[in-house]
């Protein structure tokens, strides 16, 4: 009789909450399925078909088993309205619990009532053990035929103050019956790049959901953009592993779990954090190797800091230089090296996260310096500014991948047999990056200019020729006008020139 009562009030609690949270739920926009014209079709000894539509797509599960405690079958392609599912392996002359379910592509879960079919045939079984299965499916049947007549009689109230009074009394009545479901300590997250295995344990079997984040996204008070939900059986042990994230990104989440009589547990919100993405250096090579230093140039596949350990292999002594700033290509000079030795040396790479890759070995050794500088990067920009007589400002920069000390020559013009003119300047240091302003050129007039560069060495480098054109004064309404028309009348230009 206490099973009676207690399964008849499950089943009225979850009557309730199909006819009344139903309402409360469509108001908002995650609508679940509607589920409608359940049928069972092809009934055998050992299976049968069942069948079922929905007025959106979703995926077809069927929960069935001799008592409430349901197993499971599932199609889990989510773009179907109308529904079916075969179940095999059935017992002869039994009759089976069962329901479907139907979630849609958002995971909006619609959950049909309880129904019942019973196979063809009679059972293998008999004497003791037939007739105590007979008095349970009789008292199945009655139970049914009770919970039937609870839930007609609740569909003819109107007052909704009186449906949630019955729903009031019938979660008292369950809760009195049932403890609330525990999450056991707090979850367990193992992030990779973009995968999070999530894991947490409850008092007793439960389903498995994990609702979750990017922090920037996530709402305080419990708002998560996304949820995933394990398809396996209620277990005490769940492991749900999180798909799709983005590297070195922050997640909060929460896990939620419900057992067979609908009584939820959930905890509270928590974070963590995937790693970043592991870089790979890629074209490590020697730039340029000079009697005390030598550079070393690479890239990265993602953002990383750079750091190059090296090793004089005549004495042993090593060392090691980094730039703490992330990028994708490097380069790093080496300094105080000693003239006519082997060096060892390796690349670092180490992503936002922390997380470190190192190169294959490359040597070199130092040898008397031969080699110019390279130039390269060679930029200009010129301004107008206005005024009774027009000024223009040129700005000429570059870079050298040695410190060098450099002087910029130009000439009006690009025809040839005009004096160059070198630019004096103040800064007389060797350095990688060079600027130069230039204010003595004037407006609308073409330059050809060029560089001389210098290392410590006494290694020169003169660069090829490039050209810019400086801007043009401003013009006044009168000479606009009379430009336009010419543009427009090219006859205007005759007017006074033909008799």
């Amino acid at each position: 009789m206490y099973w009676f009562v207690r399964s008849a009030f499950v089943f009225l609690w979850v009557s309730i909450s199909v006819f009344y949270i139903t309402d409360v739920i469509r108001a908002s926009d995650t609508v679940a399925p509607e589920i409608s014209n359940v049928a069972i079709t092809d009934l055998t000894e050992t299976s049968a078909v069942v069948k079922w539509g929905t007025n959106e797509g979703g995926d077809s599960v069927v929960n069935y088993g001799l008592k409430e405690d349901y197993g499971i079958v599932r199609d889990p392609t989510a773009d179907k309205k109308e529904h079916l599912i075969t179940l095999d392996g059935l017992e002869p002359g039994r009759k089976y619990h069962f329901r479907v379910v139907t979630s849609d592509a958002d995971g909006n879960q619609g959950i049909s009532a309880d129904y019942q079919l019973e196979t063809k045939g009679s059972q293998q079984s008999s004497g003791a053990g037939s007739s105590a299965s007979q008095s349970q499916s009789q008292s199945q049947t009655t139970e049914t035929v009770n919970t039937e007549k609870i839930v007609q009689e609740i569909k003819q109230i109107t007052s909704p103050q009186k449906l949630q009074e019955i729903l009031n009394q019938t979660v008292q009545a369950i809760q009195g019956i049932t403890q609330d479901l525990t999450i056991v300590g707090p979850p367990t997250v193992i992030a990779e790049t973009t995968t999070a295995k999530v894991m947490w344990t409850t008092d007793r079997e439960s389903s498995s959901e994990v609702l979750f984040s990017p922090s920037d996204k996530y709402v305080e008070g419990g708002t998560y953009t996304f949820s995933q939900q394990s398809t396996g059986e209620p277990t005490k042990d769940h492991i749900i592993e999180l798909i799709g994230l983005q590297p070195y990104t922050e997640y909060h989440f929460k896990v939620k779990s419900k057992d067979s009589y609908n009584i939820n547990g959930e905890s509270r919100d928590f974070t963590f954090k995937t790693k970043a993405s592991l870089p790979q250096i890629r074209n490590l090579r020697i730039v340029k190797v000079e009697e005390n230093s030598a550079t070393l140039a690479w890239e990265t596949t993602v953002p990383a800091k750079a750091l190059v350990e090296y090793q004089d292999l005549t004495t042993g002594a090593q060392s090691s230089q980094g730039r703490p700033t992330l990028a994708t290509t490097h380069q790093m000079r080496l300094s105080n090296l000693t003239l006519g030795a082997r060096y060892l040396a390796f690349a670092i790479a180490e992503n936002a996260g922390g997380d470190r890759v190192k190169s294959s070995p490359i040597t070199f050794v130092t040898v008397r310096d031969r080699e110019p500088p390279i130039i390269s990067n060679v930029t200009n920009e010129s301004t107008l500014f206005p005024g009774s007589e027009a000024r223009i400002q040129t700005i000429i920069a570059w870079n050298t991948d040695e410190p060098a000390l450099c002087t910029l020559q130009y000439r009006e013009g690009i025809a040839p047999g005009v004096d160059p003119i070198t630019l004096k300047t103040e800064d007389q240091s060797y350095t990688q990056r060079h600027v130069e302003v230039i204010v003595d050129f004037a407006p609308g007039t073409v330059y050809k200019f060029w560089l001389i560069c210098a290392d410590h060495a006494g290694n020169s480098v003169k660069s090829e020729d490039f050209v810019l054109f400086t801007p043009t004064k401003e013009k006044n309404i009168i000479d606009i006008i009379i430009e336009n028309f010419q543009g427009a009348f090219g006859w205007i230009k005759n007017i006074g020139g033909k008799k």
